[in-house]
């Protein structure tokens, strides 16, 4: 198991990998482990809490006052490598190797599908510039990595951190999700000039104007590699 927590002080990366083997602790135990004061220990928590690493309850055993226990959030527990990419190109190769091409494919299509559904409202009445302005953040909220180029009414959107990198990297097929719903949103094609699969450090969708989409334009558009 990896511990990402590099930014943290030592005490605190301790805490942390406590609490994950023990799956929960309170103060005293901690302050046992570290051999620090209750109150050093408390500091450390206070700070983990407001930085969302962990969460405080209360766990009553039928005996005295309830113990104040300290585990992992969410954001806490992903401070330990997770398999996700691995156990994604898993079953995208499950799915494939059992049912066919043809059902990745319509995994695919349904993913598109969802996505129009979701973006279409968000973009009603907006002309193009304003539509990819609302587009970066097709990834995640108030995207960083994001950006929109416009040279000479050339747009193009300019992705500095896919969340699916590791993935696409083995199944690049995934990237076809992002292009068809980004063509199909903007009417017309979109192409891949720049790829992070090819060492090019970014993905750049350029948005081709002059090519509307057409009635034989396929929902799914799988990019030539």
């Amino acid at each position: 198991m990896t511990f990402r927590a590099d930014h943290m002080s030592e005490p605190r990366r301790r805490m942390i990998q406590f609490i994950k083997n023990n799956g929960s602790s309170s103060t005293s135990e901690l302050s046992s482990f570290l051999e620090i004061s209750g109150e050093g220990v408390r500091q450390h928590l206070l700070q983990l809490e407001k930085e969302g690493w962990v969460t405080r309850y209360s766990e009553n055993n039928g005996v005295g006052r309830p113990v104040l226990q300290y585990r992992l959030t969410t954001a806490g527990e992903h401070l330990f490598e997770k398999n996700y990419d691995h156990l994604t190109i898993e079953v995208l190769d499950t799915l494939t190797n059992s049912l066919g091409e043809k059902a990745l494919k319509n995994l695919l299509s349904a993913m598109i599908e969802q996505r129009i559904r979701q973006w279409e409202p968000k973009l009603k009445g907006l002309n193009t510039e304003e539509r990819l302005n609302v587009l970066k953040d097709f990834y995640k909220k108030d995207d960083s990595f994001m950006e929109l180029e416009n040279k000479n009414r050339t747009y193009s959107l300019i992705e500095r951190n896919c969340p699916f990198h590791n993935v696409a990297l083995k199944r690049p097929i995934l990237c076809s999700v992002t292009v068809s719903v980004l063509t199909h949103l903007l009417g017309c094609s979109v192409k891949r000039e720049k790829r992070l699969q090819n060492g090019d450090g970014c993905c750049v969708f350029q948005v081709l104007l002059d090519e509307p989409l057409s009635e034989n334009t396929p929902r799914i558009i799988i990019e030539d590699e």
